[in-house]
Order: C-alpha cells, then sequence, then structure tokens
C-alpha cells in the first residue's frame, strides 16, 4: 500500500516586481471533490453576497466569481492590506461558519500578466458550467455575480 503524498503549502506572496494592482484568477475548492456543496439557492446566493461584501469591506476588488458545485473561480484585484492570501483566508472561515462549507486548506491563484485578457479569462470561467454539462447557456447559470462596472 502506497503512502499518500504530502502536500505542501503553497506560497502567495507576489514578487517585487509584480504590480500592485494585478488580477489573479483564483480557484478555491471545496474538501470533499464531486460533491454539491455550493450550488443550492439556500447557500450560492448567500456565498456570493458574502464575497461581494468582502468588496465594501476594501479587501478585494471583485470582477466575476463563479460558484461550481465543489468549487469557487474569481477575478480578484486583492487590496494592499490584508492581501489576498488573508482575505481569502477570513472568506473562507466566514462561509465555514455561516454555511458550514468545508474547503481544502490553501487555494489555487494566477496573477494575469501584460498579455493575458481580462475579458478572456472571464469567458473562460463563465463557460466552466457548460463544459461541465450543468447548463446548455453560460447566461442560464444562477450563481455567477459579475461586477457591473
Amino acid at each position: 500500500m502506497s503512502a499518500l503524498p504530502v502536500r505542501t503549502k503553497l506560497h502567495h506572496d507576489v514578487p517585487s516586481w509584480a504590480a500592485d494592482n494585478a488580477t489573479y484568477f483564483v480557484t478555491i475548492c471545496t474538501e470533499a471533490r464531486r460533491v454539491n456543496h455550493l450550488c443550492f439557492p439556500d447557500v450560492g446566493h448567500h456565498v456570493l453576497e458574502s464575497a461581494v461584501y468582502r468588496q465594501t469591506l476594501m479587501q478585494w476588488w471583485l470582477h466575476l466569481c463563479l460558484l461550481m458545485p465543489d468549487h469557487v473561480h474569481m477575478l480578484v484585484r486583492p487590496m494592499e492590506r490584508p492581501g489576498l492570501a488573508h482575505a481569502i483566508y477570513e472568506w473562507k472561515k466566514y462561509t465555514a461558519r455561516h454555511f458550514r462549507i468545508s474547503w481544502q486548506r490553501d487555494f489555487f491563484d494566477h496573477r494575469l500578466r501584460a498579455n493575458e485578457s481580462l475579458l478572456e479569462k472571464a469567458e473562460y470561467i463563465l463557460q466552466n458550467p457548460v463544459r461541465a454539462g450543468l447548463v446548455a447557456d453560460a447566461r442560464e447559470w444562477p450563481y455567477v455575480w459579475k461586477n457591473p462596472r
């Protein structure tokens, strides 16, 4: 019997040469995969509202947030303080306590670079429910919030 791999901690430090106002493509997964934790009307809309509320707290600027049954995709620009890792930690702690969501320990982030289009990444995220066979048209997916600006 082989031992399970040891998961290392992901580092989310921003390199000193990176722009302060970078936008990140973030994926946050629930603990149990392939199980619907997030896409229920009584949970999903509150989880989205809580992500938007973090913007009013000046923790991040949220461009897009889309829930899938077992993970979340965001396009987000963190504020310098508290920073991306801390803002996501606080949001996960809040949603775990209030909506009983069990999250994986960390998250995945990809800083968008100059040659990457925010609109292309947004379209990729919006098509996720279509690729998963959950809806035929991305506009049908109810668990999404797009910044109107």
